[in-house]
């Protein structure tokens, strides 16, 4: 027996059928919301002008995260098995081992 599955996606606002997905960013935060075409018509009309006067930034400008200052990991690889500390060669460095360095510098 076969069974067939339909998936109807309900406007979030109005709860009417035949709605899409739409993404938006607005203060750093990413939202996500099924809108028919009425109430996407609506969005897009109250973004409009704000759209209209802004900026575009790209995906990476906007997805880069702050970080501290870059380490020299091949120099705490060292460091740690001159201390007899386990470390693998490659990927990450346990944030123990990573304490004991800066303590130690």
């Amino acid at each position: 027996m076969a069974k067939s599955v339909q998936v109807v996606v309900s406007d979030d606002l109005d709860g009417s059928d035949g709605a899409e997905t739409v993404s938006f960013e607005f203060d750093g935060v990413s939202y996500e919301i099924d809108l028919s075409e009425k109430n996407r018509i609506k969005l897009d009309k109250a973004f409009a002008p704000f759209i209209e006067h802004g900026r575009r930034v790209s995906r990476t400008r906007r997805n880069t995260r702050s970080v501290g200052p870059r380490v020299d990991r091949r120099a705490i690889r060292s460091w740690a098995e001159s201390q007899g500390l386990h470390v693998s060669e490659r990927g990450r460095i346990s944030a123990e081992v990573m304490q004991k360095y800066e303590a130690a510098h």
